[in-house]
């Protein structure tokens, strides 16, 4: 999608992601909350005080998850190529930093954060510039640091079908694990790994448990690619 059309769906963004989930009886915000609890997981494993981090949010939209990061972090920026989802982020998040992006240079220096995170933004960028993609991503991450890209798996079933109802994923290549870890390595980061989540439909306790024995599984709705600076 071009930044006009992310612009153009700014206003309508929570009605059209419920729309294309509605099949699976769950809201966004418990997809936004499992995003939440498996990047705190991931931090509170690689550094030893998570609390102090800077955490950049490339293709931020209009911050839908930082709610659930509030607190977690030292600081949260999100940048975005929409100009109309930063503006609405701003004004929801007071008290995270907003900034508008090109879609292939981010507007910070080299090293300026602990964790480079994108949510479900590679699927948009064409094949061709994912490598040129996670190479920025890598240079704003500090020695030490980590990149941390969220996607759809291909291979779940259930996330086909929510794709392919989603009017803004019409353009969307999703990525398998393999490429994504591959073109992590190719893009600079000294190793990677892949963390699976969202096997069950549902936050209880018990099912969070469960799925932290169930991360190498190939077979949860979305996966975390971890790169490491």
């Amino acid at each position: 999608m071009s930044d006009a059309q992310f612009d153009e769906i700014e206003a309508g963004y929570e009605g059209i992601v419920e729309q294309s989930i509605s099949f699976s009886g769950l809201r966004h915000d418990f997809f936004m909350a499992a995003k939440a609890d498996l990047l705190f997981k991931i931090t509170r494993r690689h550094f030893a005080n998570p609390d102090a981090l800077d955490l950049l949010d490339i293709g931020c939209g209009v911050g839908r998850l930082h709610p659930h990061l509030q607190g977690m972090f030292g600081t949260i920026t999100g940048c975005d190529v929409s100009e109309k989802s930063v503006e609405r982020a701003r004004r929801e998040n007071g008290f995270a930093r907003y900034d508008t992006s090109a879609s292939d240079v981010l507007p910070y220096a080299d090293g300026q954060f602990d964790i480079a995170l994108t949510v479900c933004v590679m699927h948009h960028v064409p094949p061709a510039q994912w490598q040129a993609f996670l190479r920025e991503m890598r240079r704003v991450v500090r020695p030490g640091g980590i990149a941390v890209v969220i996607e759809h798996n291909p291979f779940n079933p259930l996330t086909r079908l929510a794709v392919a109802r989603c009017a803004f994923d019409a353009d969307a290549v999703l990525l398998s694990q393999r490429r994504t870890r591959r073109t992590m390595l190719e893009a600079g980061f000294s190793d990677a790994s892949i963390e699976n989540f969202l096997f069950l439909p549902t936050a209880a306790p018990w099912a969070r448990r469960l799925e932290s024995f169930l991360t190498k599984l190939p077979l949860g709705a979305q996966y975390a690619a971890i790169g490491f600076a």
